[in-house]
């Protein structure tokens, strides 16, 4: 790693740090922009890295925050109890309890998404193509469809979560620390994991899986791991939303399919697939994009979101890096040398 790059990600890693702090007014959109990261990167892992794209990530989302609501309320009521009174500002935490839920929580969540994606991997990755996507659109369907029904944990109703017992100030910077350790961690995991054999046999898979089987690499343990992988930090990112969210119902706020959903593929189409950075890129213009659009054309944001997109295809179809790959190699450590002209004969 060049100085360049050291200086980057520590003027990154210091403003992590400090942007709570430094701009408390936009504690929540702060978090929420790195929620929108971590969703990118684990799309990306399986959609960008190894070319099998998903429109299911979003079922591990809303399991991540129905887990991590259960585990949290089950250590200290019950849970069917709690649920068909939705809170009803009886039940309440200690902070010690709030705490101990939301970690605890966060962790089974993630570790449910990572087992749950094994299972339905088995089955989804008999498919590829549109097919893969469609199957796994009908999982997120299906399951926002089932809990909906499930009075256990609320039915359509959804979960309210009691409320953080302190200062609401505290509450934001503690869900920020959470989403941003989150995505400051996966990041650097999959910084690693790229550079790595691992990373290689990922993109063979992309390229020919047929020759990389013929290669004997083990395409379907490669593809289960991975999707297991995203799936372990989209759970606990998930599981924070839903502390929060504080009250979230299935259809449209866990397993909003059409919402964050679609959001996190262009978020890695505009940035660009198959690439560290562009994930992250992406995700950062579009949530300022998003902002920006839902508070001063509100009515409009949905047309503005079509008109990116379109741009994005037509213009940047390999993305904001892939433009910036091809139009200024020498900032990738590509060296272009210029042609010579021929001598006059």
């Amino acid at each position: 790693m060049n100085n360049k790059m050291k200086i980057l990600y520590g003027f990154i890693l210091v403003f992590t740090v400090a942007a709570p702090f430094l701009f408390p007014a936009l504690n929540a959109q702060f978090a929420t922009l790195w929620l929108m990261i971590i969703v990118a990167l684990t799309w990306d892992m399986t959609g960008g890295q190894m070319g099998y794209n998903s429109l299911g990530n979003i079922f591990f989302y809303g399991t991540g925050m129905y887990v991590a609501a259960v585990v949290a309320i089950g250590l200290v009521y019950n849970v069917g109890d709690y649920t068909s009174a939705a809170g009803g500002g009886i039940y309440a935490f200690t902070k010690a309890q709030y705490l101990t839920g939301i970690f605890l929580g966060m962790f089974a969540a993630g570790l449910f998404c990572a087992v749950t994606a094994v299972m339905i991997g088995y089955v989804t990755f008999g498919l590829r193509g549109p097919y893969f996507a469609i199957g796994t659109l009908g999982v997120a369907i299906a399951a926002g469809e089932l809990v909906s029904n499930w009075e256990w944990v609320g039915g359509g109703q959804g979960i309210t979560l009691p409320v953080y017992p302190g200062d609401f100030d505290d509450q934001k910077i503690l869900l920020y620390f959470l989403l941003a350790g989150i995505g400051v961690s996966l990041f650097i995991f999959l910084k690693w994991l790229y550079g790595s054999r691992y990373g290689i046999a990922l993109n063979a898979i992309r390229d020919d899986e047929e020759k990389a089987e013929g290669m004997g690499i083990h395409t379907l343990r490669y593809k289960l791991v991975t999707w297991s992988m995203a799936a372990f930090f989209v759970g606990m990112a998930g599981a924070v939303a839903g502390f929060q969210a504080i009250s979230f119902e299935p259809l449209e706020t866990a397993y909003q399919t059409v919402n964050l959903g679609i959001f996190m593929v262009v978020c890695v189409l505009l940035g660009g697939k198959g690439t560290l950075w562009g994930p992250v890129i992406g995700a950062i213009l579009f949530h300022v994009f998003k902002e920006v659009t839902w508070n001063l054309f509100l009515g409009w944001q949905w047309v503005a979101l079509g008109g990116l997109i379109v741009v994005t295809v037509v213009y940047f179809q390999d993305g904001i890096m892939g433009y910036l790959k091809y139009t200024k190699p020498e900032w990738f450590g590509v060296r272009v040398d210029e042609q010579q002209p021929e001598p006059a004969e």
